[in-house]
């Protein structure tokens, strides 16, 4: 089987709990210091050596194919005041990879998005990457989850510990035959009560699929919500071939949730050399006056 070369991202979901922020604009387009969302998450498959990225968008989401187009009258502008600097971070953008965008015509759930993908995709390996998980730009998830493929040439599924008594908000696997952070996948079940979950390890927003995948969503029945899940067209494909978990612990920010999405943006303006210092400062001073320290 070949290298891993393409990404799915996933960016047709309307953005409810953003809303009214998201009203007018994707919530993939929502900036986390001073890049949309969707921006980290092309620059992570990036760095894992993928080079072509297929975009599922729906309705009223142009903006997403405009931030990766080139704007000559912005650059044009850029140069003329001097801005060297930014003009080279816009046409960069541009370049990262070859970016394609189809619409998923109706939202059937994140298991249509993926297959969508089919055409574009066609017989090889590919990573999906949830535009709602952003991860640390030191992290290694999926350039680990790659070379566990290129290791076992099966399906790699990206996991992480969570409290058990949130386990009903995530796709749950069980697992076996540990080596390190690689397991063995025996079952998976989409957002189980607690007490039925086989594990407390959630399935995160990273996934790596053999093409085997589209033929299993084609027979895959309206699952949780009435929706055509991807947790379930796992659980079908286990039948067929063996699908790994890789377990990790850190660097994963779920912006899905406006918690989690204030504590990235915190986090990440930190680690910026041009922001961290003055920021931390404020920080400081904030939790002085408010009696936090």
């Amino acid at each position: 089987m070949g290298r891993v070369t393409k990404a799915v991202i996933p960016a047709a979901g309307l953005g409810t709990r953003f809303l009214p922020a998201t009203k007018a604009q994707p919530k993939e387009m929502l900036p986390v210091v001073d890049r949309p969302a969707i921006q980290y998450v092309v620059e992570e498959a990036v760095k894992a050596g993928i080079d072509d990225i297929l975009i599922i968008t729906g309705r009223n989401k142009r903006s997403l194919e405009d931030h990766f187009d080139r704007n000559f009258e912005l650059e044009y502008q850029l140069k003329a005041k001097g801005k060297m600097g930014d003009l080279a971070e816009v046409v960069e953008l541009a370049e990262l990879a070859d970016i394609h965008f189809v619409r998923q015509g109706e939202p059937l759930g994140l298991g249509h998005a993926v297959s969508v993908a089919r055409k574009h995709v066609g017989d090889e390996p590919f990573v999906v990457m949830l535009g709602d998980d952003i991860m640390d730009e030191n992290s290694t998830v999926l350039t680990n989850m790659i070379k566990s493929f290129d290791e076992h040439e099966a399906s790699v599924v990206a996991l992480m510990e969570v409290d058990k008594a949130s386990i009903s908000s995530y796709g749950c696997a069980g697992v076996s035959n540990c080596h390190g952070a690689l397991c063995e996948i025996t079952e998976i079940v989409e957002k189980p009560d607690p007490a039925d979950a086989p594990s407390n390890l959630a399935v995160m927003g990273r996934y790596l699929f053999t093409p085997e995948i589209f033929d299993v969503l084609g027979d895959v029945q309206p699952g949780v919500g009435g929706e055509i899940q991807l947790t379930d067209a796992i659980a079908a494909l286990l039948g067929k071939s063996p699908v790994y978990g890789y377990v990790f612990s850190e660097g994963r920010f779920d912006i899905g949730k406006k918690i989690d999405y204030l504590r990235a943006t915190v986090e990440l303006a930190l680690r910026r050399e041009d922001l961290g210092p003055e920021f931390r400062a404020f920080l400081t001073e904030v939790a002085h006056r408010e009696g936090l320290c």
